[in-house]
């Protein structure tokens, strides 16, 4: 695999090298022989037709304190100098995101890039579950406080939170007797000028929130992830504990819902979360869960995933 690979994401030092998925990915392609390439979106530039980077050689290791070993930043061509550029840094996904991806659509004909930026600009995490109502929540989206009400008299206990959120950031539950709402939504709509996603409260949610990683639209593992006790936010980043976690039948059905529409925009590693057997979110910029899969059950998504950009390199 004599790759070189450019990987835009958030500072390597900082990654967490237990349970990190850009890091897992980074470190397979090491082991393959790759070239990495590191650099953040605030490193880009467009000029005269050329999208380049000023990114930092990397190697990879599993130390604590310096989980990446660098050299002396170079400028890259992203369109010939790199074959496959990952985009892995975090949200938020504002319109710096948005400039990213921009930018690096401009180059995605001639290098591979991954996720493909306009399906990641196309498809906010939380917006594409909405073409299959049928395998969410009841879902509203909205600024309007007369649907927010009637929503709430119709279902009781209900999620508020953050179209473009991410992480579990800013999401609340609201029982039928909490007084809190108006308040709540007043801080919502000061701050931002974007509608909120309400949905009916999931009980299940006290059972796990699963997430499931599909490869160019397959399911390939899985874990559950189990929030505190007291708490409705399962991410691991907020204290969520993993568990291993197989497919069931409804969760099968959810990802062959959504799978070929992943694949025909060119999100090949992805993260679906389902609870109780309902979608609730499409985890499109930098999903993670591949090393937790990997230790609970032995499968490594990471390997996976080269395997398929491999192909797809050998068929452009």
């Amino acid at each position: 695999m004599a790759l070189r690979v450019g990987i835009q994401m958030d500072p390597l030092e900082n990654v967490k090298i237990d349970g990190d998925t850009t890091f897992a990915l980074a470190e397979v392609a090491q082991a393959r022989g790759a070239e990495l390439f590191v650099y953040g979106p605030d490193q880009m530039s467009y000029e005269q037709g050329r999208v380049t980077a000023w990114a930092r050689p990397a190697k990879v290791q599993r130390v604590r304190e310096t989980p990446g070993v660098f050299g002396d930043p170079v400028k890259l061509d992203l369109a010939k100098d790199v074959d496959v550029i990952l985009m892995r840094q975090d949200p938020p996904f504002d319109l710096n995101y948005i400039t990213a991806c921009h930018l690096l659509e401009l180059i995605s004909g001639e290098t591979l890039v991954v996720n493909d930026p306009e399906g990641v600009r196309s498809s906010p995490e939380k917006i594409f579950p909405l073409l299959h109502p049928e395998i969410m929540p009841p879902t509203l989206v909205t600024r309007e406080m007369r649907d927010i009400l009637a929503f709430r008299d119709k279902h009781k206990d209900i999620i508020v939170k953050p179209i473009y959120g991410h992480g579990g950031a800013g999401v609340f539950r609201l029982k039928p007797d909490d007084s809190n709402l108006d308040s709540l939504l007043e801080v919502f709509f000061t701050r931002s000028r974007e509608p909120v996603m309400v949905q009916a409260f999931l009980p299940a949610v006290s059972e796990g929130d699963k997430r499931i990683i599909l490869i160019d639209g397959e399911p390939v593992g899985a874990i559950n992830r189990r929030p505190m006790s007291g708490q409705v936010r399962s991410n691991l980043v907020v204290g969520g504990t993993a568990e291993k976690s197989d497919l069931s039948d409804a969760d099968m059905r959810i990802c062959e819902t959504i799978g070929p529409e992943l694949k025909r925009r060119g999100l090949i590693l992805t993260g679906i979360d389902v609870i109780g057997g309902r979608l609730t979110e499409v985890n499109v910029t930098s999903p993670t869960g591949v090393q937790a899969i990997k230790s609970l059950s032995g499968i490594d998504s990471a390997a996976i995933f080269w395997d398929v950009v491999q192909q797809k390199l050998a068929d452009r």
